[in-house]
């Protein structure tokens, strides 16, 4: 491109106009309008076609060189913008604004504004029930700055955390659809490629100008009212991103009134692995089926649907507002209020982002009339929260308001089914506005008008061939035969000669020309006049309207959770300030719902004496899901919300860890062990007394003497140093002689059975350790081949008799443990802890084979062993 734009005098004016605008932005993709399509050049041209799946071709020639070029039809952008904002890209739209009429030459255009992921705001480019937020980082001295902003809702939120690791954390639990960093950022983790990274000069990060930009748009002297005059690196950030979004929306931004801070302090902190184990909103898969979310959102309308997705991702310390909402919960569950409640909810609109469109002024058309219709509900959903006395319930009902201005106003100013778009009119209701009455009548009764003067001029000149007509060339006429042409009245005036007829304007029908052609484009002009005035009126009641709309959001939570947990029978937690966890047949949120078997509940008791339990039990018995429960019902203790059990006492956790399952990191260089052991450090570096810790086969991924030690030294760091709560699944059995040396340590085991050959899971929760693991049967139920189970059996026995696996002869010459066994030395790692040596009774019982034995031979055996058994 910048060959191209070098030797720039070579090209069209058209060209050379559109080269001028791509050098100012040389990293979006421009859509330049060409009629009725946008149209693409050059490298733009071929990405498009690429991302896009639309044709590249080529538009004739301009310094001698064909033009690539890919056009999309100007009506379906959209769907196109839809696709490339998923996909991380940014789109430069470049209209035309000049007049093509008056214009010499190409038609002046400009960019009218930029499309990014993180500042779109069309409901077609947007998920409605997830947050879009464009995210900017800055970093000074080891403090992390993080400023979030929502240009959709304008919730416009800053942070500080200390170290990358954290911030990492918080990056994943805000998953930016776009993320600002500066251009000088040198940690590797934090500007690892993603969609949606922009990396922007290192000034637009300096903290006397953000501080500047940031008073400016709030209207204050400093930033010590919204309390982060402190947060000086996260107001650099914030500055930067309200600089961004300033930049691509080419507008004022009057939606964003102030800005909070998020107090880590007074959240339950969770790393990014802990939310991705969980699965909260997002399942390991990426999507969302079958997480605590979608279990959990039965939301009616969109904006609770988000806000209840926030909540979950970010739960609460704060006693008094849990307590609030459990109370407002309870309130709604009697005699079913939630039920009335929803049914209103559910015909109010997504009004975060119609007003958040109203304040940008790109509202269509039906965003105010959706506006309208949700407004007008607002009485009916006061008048029910009258009923409660709850102090969350009577504020939310006080912040809702009520509108009936608005309604009033947009009631009489739009058509009941507006059209998309105020491009062609057909928005303003008639009655509306006197002076677009009379326009729009000029226009509807041009058809009668002429009617009536075919009917009169025929009656006057008595020519039968006469007739009035229209073409959009010529405009209005009267066409007379060419017989007939010679008898026209003297004040016809010939305007077009055809092969066989001749056409004629009069003075009258001139005049009535004038004012109906006009009339239409004039009508269109006081119409778009009258829908700006809409919105400018309608911005003088933006900050209310956003209040109410946010109080809608979090009622609409509130109805969700009191509906789930009337549902599936979800309790009401205690919430005590001592440490303790104590619940009675819980339940998983998730698992529960997808089986179609009832689910089997189990009980779990932490207390000051008993911080740490030693789960065994077979593959498939239950470990996890026990585990997982313990955390889900937590963290919905933590947001307020009811949960699954019978009965619930928790006291406040400061933070979730979890260390499930195996996975690697490839890109970043990291085996699924050193993704294991990372994951174990953060926890043991970071837990505290009042934390809950779900670790799930330590050790597993490395030698067995190796993983045992790990896994063993894990556990009573955990236990005796931190004394987090825990839940410590293994299947080193040796592990689970923790009890008789660490105090507040016990063994609890997933229940298993075995049935003609097969194994039976109980999945209830037994106290002291597992006797067996079960690991063949559940091999055998995996479908594993019925020779490989028989070597694996015998395999086991020779284990379990101290004895070193039999090693084929053939492969003993490639085997490091077969040459090692050859040579006498032991291939395989002890244990930590030897088990008693078999008895002799047992190596004697394994020499016979009843098959070869007659009865009496076998009683005579069955005694000698028996003697055996007595002596020792």
């Amino acid at each position: 491109m910048a060959s191209v734009i070098e030797t720039n005098t070579q090209h069209t004016p058209m060209m050379q106009q559109y080269l001028r605008i791509k050098a100012q932005h040389p990293q979006e993709l421009v859509f330049y309008r060409m009629g009725d399509f946008y149209e693409l050049f050059y490298d733009d041209a071929k990405r498009a076609a690429e991302l896009l799946d639309v044709t590249l071709t080529a538009r004739g020639k301009s310094a001698g060189n064909p033009i690539p070029m890919a056009g999309i039809p100007y009506h379906a952008a959209d769907t196109y913008l839809a696709k490339l904002v998923r996909l991380g890209e940014s789109v430069a739209i470049c209209e035309q604004i000049g007049d093509p009429a008056a214009s010499k030459g190409p038609v002046e255009r400009k960019v009218v504004r930029i499309v990014t992921p993180g500042t779109v705001s069309d409901e077609a480019l947007l998920d409605e029930r997830r947050d879009n937020l464009l995210v900017a980082v800055n970093e000074s001295d080891g403090t992390y700055g993080i400023a979030t902003l929502d240009i959709g809702s304008g919730r416009f939120q800053v942070l500080e955390v200390s170290g990358l690791e954290t911030a990492q954390s918080e990056l994943q639990r805000l998953n930016p659809a776009e993320l600002l960093i500066p251009d000088d950022c040198t940690d590797d983790e934090l500007g690892r490629p993603r969609r949606g990274l922009r990396r922007r000069p290192p000034w637009e990060f300096e903290l006397d100008t953000a501080t500047r930009l940031l008073t400016q748009q709030f209207g204050t002297q400093d930033l010590a009212g919204f309390g982060c005059e402190s947060l000086t690196v996260a107001v650099a950030a914030a500055g930067c991103l309200l600089a961004y979004a300033r930049e691509t929306q080419r507008t004022a931004l009057p939606h964003i009134r102030a800005i909070g801070v998020e107090d880590r302090d007074l959240a339950v902190a969770m790393d990014a692995a802990t939310r991705r184990n969980l699965e909260i909103d997002t399942n390991l898969g990426g999507g969302d089926a079958n997480t605590l979310y979608a279990a959990l959102n039965n939301s009616a309308t969109a904006m609770g649907a988000r806000l209840l997705r926030r909540w979950l991702n970010r739960p609460l310390r704060d006693l008094t507002t849990l307590v609030e909402r459990q109370e407002a919960i309870a309130q709604l569950q009697i005699n079913y209020s939630f039920e009335s409640l929803q049914t209103e909810l559910r015909q109010i609109g997504d009004l975060e982002r119609i007003l958040g469109r109203l304040a940008l002024r790109s509202a269509r058309p039906r965003d105010l009339s959706r506006l309208c219709s949700s407004l007008a509900i607002y009485p009916i959903v006061q008048g029910q929260l009258r009923e409660f006395d709850g102090p969350l319930l009577k504020t939310l009902g006080l912040s809702i308001g009520e509108f009936p201005d608005i309604v009033d106003l947009l009631s009489r100013a739009i058509v009941d089914n507006p059209p998309v778009v105020i491009r062609d009119g057909g928005v303003i209701a008639e009655g509306y506005d006197e002076q677009l009455d009379e326009l729009r009548n000029i226009s509807t009764n041009a058809g009668q008008f002429l009617t009536d003067l075919e009917t009169r001029e025929r009656q006057r000149t008595g020519l039968a061939t006469l007739k009035v007509g229209y073409n959009r060339v010529h405009g209005y006429f009267i066409e007379i035969s060419r017989a007939q042409a010679e008898q026209a009245p003297v004040d016809y005036i010939r305007r077009q000669t055809l092969k066989n007829a001749e056409r004629f304007i009069t003075p009258e029908l001139k005049e009535f020309e004038d004012k109906a052609l006009s009339a239409k484009s004039r009508a269109l002009a006081r119409e778009k006049a009258l829908y700006e005035t809409l919105l400018e009126t309608l911005n003088q009641q933006l900050a209310a309207l956003q209040e109410s709309a946010a109080a809608v959001a979090e009622l609409d939570v509130l109805a969700n959770l009191a509906e789930r947990a009337d549902t599936l029978g979800w309790c009401r937690p205690e919430l005590a300030t001592e440490p303790g966890i104590d619940i009675r047949a819980g339940r998983h949120p998730v698992v529960e719902q997808v089986l179609d078997t009832p689910f089997v509940p189990n009980d779990l008791t932490f207390d000051d004496d008993r911080r740490m339990l030693i789960v065994t039990g077979p593959n498939m018995g239950g470990k996890s899901t026990y585990m997982r429960q313990t955390a889900l019902i937590a963290l919905l203790a933590h947001i307020g919300g009811f949960v699954p059990a019978e009965a619930c006492r928790l006291g406040l956790l400061d933070r979730i860890f979890t260390r499930i399952g195996s996975s690697d990191d490839l890109a970043g260089g990291r085996s699924t062990f050193m993704v294991e052991m990372t994951e174990t450090a953060n926890i043991l570096h970071n837990a505290t007394a009042e934390s809950l810790v779900l670790m799930d086969e330590i050790g597993r991924g490395t030698s067995t003497f190796d993983g045992l030690s790990l896994a063993w030294a894990c556990a009573v760091h955990l236990a005796e140093n931190v004394r987090a709560f825990t839940l410590f699944a293994t299947h080193y059995f040796e592990i689970t002689a923790l009890p008789e040396t660490v105090a507040g340590v016990s063994n609890v085991h997933l229940d298993a059975t075995e049935y003609n050959d097969n194994i039976v899971f109980l999945h209830n929760i037994q106290p002291g350790p597992a006797s067996q693991s079960y690991g063949l049967q559940v091999a055998k139920l995996a479908g594993i081949p019925a020779p490989v189970l028989v070597a694996a059996r015998r395999q086991l026995q020779l284990l379990e008799s101290g004895q070193h696996p039999q090693v084929h002869p053939a492969a003993a010459a490639d085997k490091p443990a077969a040459r090692a066994v050859e040579a006498g030395a032991d291939p395989f790692q002890g244990e930590l802890f030897s088990g008693p040596a078999p008895h002799t009774a047992v190596d004697r019982l394994r020499d016979i084979n009843p098959d070869e034995l007659t009865p009496r031979q076998a009683l005579e055996a069955l005694y000698r062993l028996k003697d055996l058994v007595e002596q020792e």
